[in-house]
């Protein structure tokens, strides 16, 4: 396994980084590392936060010491397998396409909506990791095909459950935001509800399916 760098986080935080790009392999290394440390239950190791490149380990002080923690985690060793053959945790998430920007992405990517709809249903999408909105989920491995610009002038706001494509990127607002993300359509399912015991839908490493539903589809799902 290629050599990881350290580098502190203030006082009770460190960082793990894998390298300085968006790479599924990076990625997977990343998650890779966070199972390794939480399956050991290294005392004074309170959370880890992945990121597409790094893992944030945040512990505390007074049980263990960056020295020390820095000196365990260089120790650690995980096959290359242990990142490729972990089973997917696939979230299917229904989307109605109707949304605003479905015109102007025939006309940017010179497909059909039903080609659009098909690209961008077909993929399983890899949770890389959270961040932005609470629920928010930064997805890896949008076809090139739907890339699209961001908006020049951001909505000021977007409601919840809008799938967006922006850039090489696709997600979905958990909560009504202002955002400059291309609006495809929309789904029913919460991404964040803080009434819920776990308020959080889903979790970095897991993958989204999008499935495409119909207008009644949605308008069921939403009044239940």
């Amino acid at each position: 396994m290629d050599a990881i760098k350290f580098c502190p986080a203030g006082d009770c935080a460190l960082i793990a980084e894998f390298g300085n790009r968006i790479d599924e392999d990076i990625n997977s290394k990343v998650h890779a590392l966070a199972r390794w440390i939480s399956e050991r239950k290294i005392p004074g190791v309170i959370e880890t936060v992945p990121t597409f490149r790094s893992l944030m380990v945040i512990y505390d002080p007074w049980r263990i010491s960056y020295r020390r923690l820095t000196g365990i985690l260089k120790k650690c060793s995980f096959e290359s397998r242990d990142t490729q053959n972990t089973q997917k945790e696939i979230i299917e998430v229904p989307c109605w396409y109707s949304g605003p920007d479905m015109d102007d992405m025939e006309k940017l990517t010179g497909l059909s909506r039903e080609e659009i709809i098909s690209i961008h249903s077909g993929t399983d999408y890899k949770i890389y990791m959270m961040g932005f909105l609470p629920g928010f989920v930064y997805l890896g491995g949008l076809d090139k095909r739907i890339h699209a610009p961001r908006l020049s002038t951001p909505r000021t706001r977007i409601e919840p459950g809008s799938v967006g494509i922006g850039g090489s990127q696709t997600g979905v607002y958990p909560v009504a935001s202002p955002g400059g993300w291309r609006i495809l359509g929309y789904t029913p399912l919460k991404f964040y509800d803080p009434e819920k015991e776990n308020p959080i839908l889903c979790r970095a490493g897991q993958y989204i399916r999008f499935v495409p539903i119909s207008r009644e589809e949605y308008e069921r799902a939403v009044t239940r």
